[in-house]
């Protein structure tokens, strides 16, 4: 058996109404400019910096039905080699997705069962990549809002970043949490909470430093009081660089092309499951009507990856269509005989009628 390389070692205290115990009252605190923040967090949560030894997490993550109680259960695993190799792996109850990156660049991916959930996905950005990427901070598509999250005696500084949408210039006021919102620890750039469509919070918990990185042992994703994911990192070792985990079956391809971007009318036919919007009674108070339009990733197992704000007439708008598009499904989409990702835009219409 190998040899683990590193252990967990804890490095805040895991429940946050003692986060303030946590802390050095000394320490200067976290910069008071959101992208210095951003900046000052970043390298703690580089979980693909080239001089990381190689690295195998597994964790186990409860789904939680529509009315909040305990559904299906699941086990996530990643294996690490370098930036160029590595392997993510979600298994539940008739159901394995797979998605293997090799050092000549391609990528293999196999799945059996039903497709994973969006929330699933999202697990793994949650425990590896909880921050935003630099790309998502540009600053002539983005805004920064830093605004104060109270819990407690405990004020947590939090960062919204909120797309640059002409159509909401006059806005100047928008709600904590409506957009992507990153809450830190008051001391030290650590993560705790991160909100996303309005409602849906990610909270992080048994925060332990692993190899100079932040890493939550817990996590929890909820819309409003209801639990739509939990998860624990049962498990964080070291990793032969060789490991046949690391390697794709021989019967599993590499497609030659691994993203095509097509245009909304193309894949709008592979829709096979359509969430309708909700329509927000703000926007509906204050008359507000038009087109949310979203940039989205289809995975090759045809549900959506990722989501993105391109424009939007208002802000719980964006909000409402992000949650309804997060639930689409679609056919897979094939090229030269293999699945690939697509890239797209979606809009979606909000109408008072007449």
């Amino acid at each position: 058996m190998l040899r683990s390389l590193f252990v967990f070692s804890f490095f805040l205290i895991s429940m946050l109404p003692s986060l303030g115990q946590a802390t050095d009252a000394t320490k200067p605190g976290l910069p008071k400019e959101p992208r210095e923040v951003f900046a000052a967090a970043a390298p703690f949560y580089d979980f693909n910096a080239a001089t990381l030894k190689p690295w195998h997490l597994k964790a186990t993550y409860q789904l939680y039905d529509e009315k909040g109680k305990p559904s299906e259960q699941g086990t996530y695993e990643y294996w690490w080699a370098s930036p160029q190799v590595y392997r993510s792996t979600w298994t539940r109850a008739g159901t394995t997705h797979t998605d293997w990156h090799t050092e000549d660049g391609n990528h293999a991916y196999q799945a059996t069962g039903e497709r994973l959930k969006f929330f699933e996905y999202k697990l793994q950005a949650a425990l590896l990549s909880p921050l935003p990427d630099a790309g998502d901070l540009d600053s002539a598509k983005i805004r920064l809002d830093r605004e104060f999250l109270k819990l407690g005696d405990i004020k947590l500084p939090c960062i919204m970043a909120i797309p640059l949408m002409p159509q909401q210039g006059h806005l100047q006021i928008v709600p904590l949490g409506l957009f992507p919102t990153y809450c830190f620890d008051p001391q030290m750039p650590v993560l705790r909470f991160s909100y996303f469509f309005g409602n849906v919070t990610t909270e992080f918990n048994q925060i332990v430093k692993v190899q100079g990185k932040y890493l939550a042992r817990e996590i929890v994703l909820a819309e409003g009081e209801r639990k739509i994911l939990s998860a624990t990192v049962d498990s964080m070792t070291g990793l032969s660089g060789a490991d046949p985990a690391l390697k794709p079956p021989p019967n599993v391809a590499s497609p030659d092309v691994k993203k095509v971007d097509l245009a909304e009318d193309v894949i709008r036919g592979s829709l096979l499951k359509k969430q309708i919007p909700v329509y927000p009674q703000d926007a509906k108070n204050a008359h507000v009507s038009g087109t949310v339009v979203l940039r989205a990733i289809i995975g090759v197992d045809g549900g959506v990856h990722d989501l993105h704000v391109i424009s939007a007439p208002w802000p719980s708008l964006a909000a409402s269509a992000l949650w309804a598009v997060s639930r689409w499904e679609y056919k897979p989409y094939f090229l030269n005989g293999q699945p690939v990702e697509v890239e797209t835009s979606v809009k979606v219409i909000y109408s008072l009628g007449n």
